[in-house]
């Protein structure tokens, strides 16, 4: 409700009929939208310039702001405001100073309606999503993917989540003002505390006991209240009985018919001993204060009753705008179920209440739902996450918290008789009906029995449901997983290592050694195998199982991958100028590095700056994960890199996707045999058959076959016997660094070797 609203008083000038309006004000110019753009890279800034010039936002048009490294931006933060959107680079000054002024941004310049974008020149430098959340990040793009039109519809969003926050916040301070200004109004009490407030700071504005005094609204029709008549919601001193009941109800004809009049006329009365007060609402929902007086008012009072009305008006339009906030901030607007803010809520009750026994949390995920989007389009998927939210409200609400935490993610809290998989996974069984089409969903859930988990909050609680359900995605489709301490320490763990990682490739603590590889015929030392090793800041080794896949799963295998390669081609081009020219080096590329749009734009860089070596003298080894980009696309990218000369080796057969199919597609050079069916050679254990057929089918194939792990001369001479081409393994030499590689050389290769 706004002052606007309010009925005037009886005896105030009411400007006479058909009086001229006042001339309409013209329509304010409105400032542009302030965007920062931070790039160490002129070209950068010149090209978003011109891919948004002339553009408008919101019937708004954009305003350029430029910096060139984070230092330069946090002083341009410091003196410009209203800063809606920032286009950050990742790597500048050094490769985290993105990330570092992100941190000033949010914690120090206490900057939280900006949005961030982060954009990078390096694909794989993605965030994790920890580091994403922990930032607040907006959004995360490659320079490649900003085009005019991507650029256009990623900014868009940006203003516009800004924007609302920039909204969220005044109404945050216009509320804090109106709760100052009439503290007795606590809106979280609702309108019947609030109405009661009315009449206590009426009745001590008039200087009377707060008693006789009754506020009456509009009552809803029904059976017991007949259309037009009103219902009492709060009264003090003798007609506090009459609390919720009908306002004819009350035996004081003058006070029913003041209160009536106000209501029915909306408007203020002023009588000879009582004055009563009418409050325009929302939506109809209007209500009136009467009070009892033992003379005239004075003309004095007059103004500050007025004064009081409008103060009144403001709250009564406080009380409207709390329940709206509330709503806004704990209710899923789509599916009208509580949000992800509510659960955390009733999680912290919980927990401050030490009421967490018996009790279990379960995220519920529906698997491949972007696939069902796709295939039938984003207001089936919302009709189908309608359908979801009224079966589990149906069949749990009355026993269990439900809530939406995320876009296809649910959450149940309750007892673990309710909150268990034989409860939970029938309630999926059944096909979801949506615009007269059955569809049956596969789900994934995840269980934290809450009494068992080491938590402070109903966030780390999430967190843990979190963690769960990324182990059961991890094993496929259906699958469900509970919490445990173990799995919670080995995602901390993982969360350790990244950021270890992270400092030891700052820091130069990641280097290479090398393992020979030789031929089983001759013995001629054919080449090297590069290999990543670890050395941690206490001397440790930290071995490549555990820090590898961390590093895939971050992306930040990419710049790993990128440096690997460029420092394996520059040692060779040192073994080269020793004499060693005969040698070939194998560097190994991940699955990840590979489905990069700019690989063989890394890899051309690579030899150019390395010319001392040819791409013959260069071979990729890739595993049989690869398969995960599209065997198409595969194919392709080893038929590029062959048309560079650079050799292709499939490492680790038989362990990943093998498939004859998949080994005939893929154009190949060398085949290794994995280490695992190496040590089964000399066996009779199960895979010591598989372990010599991948010989002769590598033959069959027209691929050189190259056996790793061989320990003992009996796995070598089998190898023989069958044909293989050749080996690596501690029998011929561990892994060394260069230096040691060069001594180990000079003693068992000829100087200009050849393959």
């Amino acid at each position: 409700m706004s002052t606007d609203a309010l009925i005037p008083f009886i005896d105030e000038e009411m400007p006479p009929e058909g009086s001229p309006s006042p001339p309409v004000a013209p329509k304010p110019v409105r400032q542009p939208w302030r965007i920062l753009i931070v790039d160490d890279d002129a070209d950068v800034h010149e090209s978003t310039a011109y891919a948004l010039r002339g553009l408008e936002i919101a019937e708004r048009k954009l305003h350029l702001l430029h910096a060139h490294s984070s230092t330069e931006g946090i002083e341009l933060l410091r003196r410009e405001h209203d800063v809606a959107v920032i286009l950050l680079d990742v790597v500048m000054e050094t490769e985290h100073a993105g990330l570092a002024m992100v941190d000033s941004i949010r914690n120090g310049l206490n900057l939280h309606n900006t949005r961030i974008i982060l954009r990078t020149g390096q694909p794989g430098q993605a965030p994790e999503i920890e580091t994403i959340r922990r930032y607040d990040i907006n959004d995360y793009k490659t320079k490649s993917e900003l085009t005019r039109g991507k650029l256009y519809a990623t900014l868009t969003a940006a203003i516009r989540s800004y924007d609302q926050l920039r909204r969220l916040d005044a109404s945050r301070r216009g509320l804090e003002k109106i709760v100052a200004a009439s503290h007795y109004f606590l809106a979280e009490q609702g309108l019947q505390t609030f109405a009661e407030g009315v009449i206590t700071q009426m009745a001590s504005l008039m200087g009377l006991e707060p008693e006789g005094l009754v506020c009456a609204s509009q009552a809803p029709s029904s059976a017991q209240t007949p259309e037009g008549d009103y219902i009492v919601i709060a009264a003090a001193g003798p007609y506090r009985h009459l609390m919720q009941k009908r306002l004819s109800d009350i035996d004081n004809p003058d006070i029913v018919a003041q209160l009536s009049k106000s209501l029915a006329e909306r408007r203020s009365i002023v009588g000879s001993d009582s004055l009563t007060l009418f409050f325009a609402g929302r939506d109809q929902q209007d209500f009136a204060a009467f009070v009892g007086a033992s003379g005239p008012l004075r003309e004095v009072d007059h103004h500050l009753l007025e004064v009081f009305c409008t103060n009144i008006a403001l709250c009564a339009s406080n009380v409207t705008l709390f329940d709206r906030l509330r709503s806004v901030a704990f209710e899923d607007r789509q599916l009208g179920i509580p949000n992800r803010s509510a659960l955390i809520q009733h999680l912290d009750a919980l927990v401050n209440e030490d009421q967490l026994a018996g009790v279990v949390l379960a995220k519920i995920d529906v698997d491949q739902f972007a696939e069902t989007n796709d295939m039938f389009g984003h207001r089936y998927g919302d009709l189908l996450l309608g359908a979801m939210a009224r079966r589990l409200s149906e069949r749990l609400a009355d026993r269990c918290f439900i809530a939406r935490v995320a876009g296809n993610t649910f959450a149940v809290v309750g007892c673990h008789e309710v909150v268990c998989p034989e409860v939970l996974k029938p309630l999926f069984d059944e096909a979801f009906v949506v615009e007269n089409i059955d569809r049956r969903l596969s789900v994934c859930m995840s269980l934290v029995r809450c009494e068992d988990a080491p938590v402070l909050n109903g966030n780390e609680l999430l967190k843990d449901a979190s963690i769960a359900m990324k182990r059961a995605k991890a094993a496929g489709q259906g699958r469900i997983e509970y919490f445990t301490p173990a799995l919670g320490a080995d995602s901390k763990e993982r969360t350790r290592l990244l950021h270890g990682l992270h400092r030891a490739f700052d820091h130069d603590r990641l280097f290479l050694v090398y393992q020979p590889q030789l031929s089983l015929g001759t013995g001629e030392v054919l080449g090297v195998e590069a290999l990543l090793r670890w050395r941690a800041e206490d001397g440790s080794m930290v071995p490549p199982d555990r820090f590898i896949p961390v590093a895939e799963r971050s992306g930040l295998i990419v710049n790993l991958g990128t440096w690997v390669l460029r420092t394996a081609l520059y040692d060779l081009s040192r073994l080269h100028a020793l004499g060693f020219t005969g040698l070939r080096m194998a560097v190994n590329v991940s699955a990840v590095q590979f489905s990069q749009p700019d690989f063989l734009d890394i890899l051309d860089e690579a030899l150019r700056d390395n010319s001392v070596v040819t791409p013959e003298r260069l071979e990729l080894e890739i595993t049989e994960s690869v398969a995960m980009v599209g065997m198409e696309r595969v194919a392709a990218l080893m038929r590029e890199i062959q048309a560079r000369r650079v050799a292709v080796a499939i490492d680790d057969f038989g362990t990943g996707f093998s498939s004859l199919s998949y080994l005939d597609c893929l154009p190949a050079d060398r085949l290794k045999i994995d280490r695992a069916f190496v040590n089964l050679l000399d066996t009779d254990r199960p895979g010591a058959r598989i372990a010599r057929m991948i010989v002769p089918l590598g033959r069959q194939l027209g691929m050189k076959v190259l056996a790793e792990g061989v320990e003992t001369e009996t796995q070598a001479q089998i190898l023989r016997e069958l044909g293989c081409d050749e080996a690596q393994g501690y029998l011929y030499a561990r892994p060394m660094p260069l230096d040691q590689l060069q001594s180990w050389l000079a003693q068992h290769q000829p100087l200009g070797g050849t393959t």
